[in-house]
């Protein structure tokens, strides 16, 4: 959601404010999984088009579903369920126009959404996938046509095709779980010598660092106990990361920050979670953000 996009901006760029997620460069749409992503404007086909289905059925239905919003709302902007009465449609479904790159919306974290059309992205809808395909390589790799699938929301049989459309930029790797995939072009990123680690970062709950399935979580998290606290059934926690090391997770309500470390931190470490909690560029927020430490 986007104050959650606002919070991965920050942790990954300096001098982030408030307003930071409604900068024109960028969009909101209903991205892979349908879930709601804010992206580069620039970058809505791959967000979009990357996932239109490519059985003859899935596309008509998106397609025709496109076609009936842009008439019903006639340049208008107009909150999605309002819009799915004016289609005679559970609103819900109006997600599946997304998939045609013709569908932005704007959506605070409470209320309805906002929704309206576009014109359509200029750009093939396979190279779309593709370069769907490398961007997820290029930030969640080492990583295999499955996890692609599934973080894309495509079927199986679409994430193989597009991993063995890009085998020649593609090299295979072994890994503590498993044989994968990385982008060719991202080795030498691989090979270097890791940087300093920030002494602290507060990861919003989805960020993408953590936004795993299966086995990749017992490589990020290797304590089963503490994948439990970070993985939950319901709505993820935050993560606290310390100097590149997810030690702990956080849930905010209003000015009070909750914190439950994994482990004992040292006083540096709290320190640093601390300061970084009342850097937050969090909107609507008067006050200082108060941790409180739950051991």
């Amino acid at each position: 959601m986007p104050r959650a996009a606002l919070l991965s901006i920050h942790a990954r760029v300096d001098a982030t404010k408030p307003a930071s997620w409604e900068d024109p460069s960028l969009v909101q749409l209903w991205g892979p999984r349908f879930s709601v992503f804010v992206v580069a404007a620039s970058d809505v086909a791959v967000f979009s088009l990357g996932r239109l289905p490519d059985d003859a059925k899935g596309r008509r239905r998106a397609e025709e579903l496109a076609a009936h919003l842009h008439a019903a709302l006639d340049g208008a902007r107009m909150p999605y369920a309002e819009a799915g009465r004016a289609l005679g449609v559970q609103h819900n479904s109006l997600r599946y126009a997304a998939a045609t790159g013709t569908v932005l919306i704007r959506w605070e974290g409470a209320r309805q959404p906002t929704v309206w059309t576009v014109p359509p992205p200029v750009m093939d809808p396979r190279e779309a996938r593709l370069e769907l395909a490398r961007r997820y390589l290029h930030i969640y790799g080492p990583a295999t046509p499955e996890t692609f699938g599934w973080w894309a929301g495509i079927g199986q049989r679409d994430a193989i095709a597009a991993f063995e459309a890009l085998r020649a930029s593609m090299t295979a790797v072994r890994t503590p779980i498993g044989e994968a995939w990385i982008l060719t072009s991202d080795e030498p990123t691989f090979r270097a010598a890791a940087g300093p680690a920030a002494p602290a970062r507060l990861l919003p709950s989805g960020d993408a660092y953590f936004l795993f399935q299966g086995a990749d979580r017992e490589l990020l998290v290797p304590d089963a106990a503490q994948r439990r606290a970070l993985w939950t059934p319901r709505v993820w926690p935050g993560a606290v990361l310390v100097e590149g090391e997810i030690l702990g997770t956080w849930r905010r309500a209003d000015t009070t920050m909750t914190v439950q470390p994994f482990t004992r931190l040292s006083r540096a470490a709290r320190e640093a979670v601390e300061v970084e909690a009342r850097t937050l560029p969090l909107p609507g927020v008067r006050r200082p953000i108060v941790v409180r430490w739950h051991e």
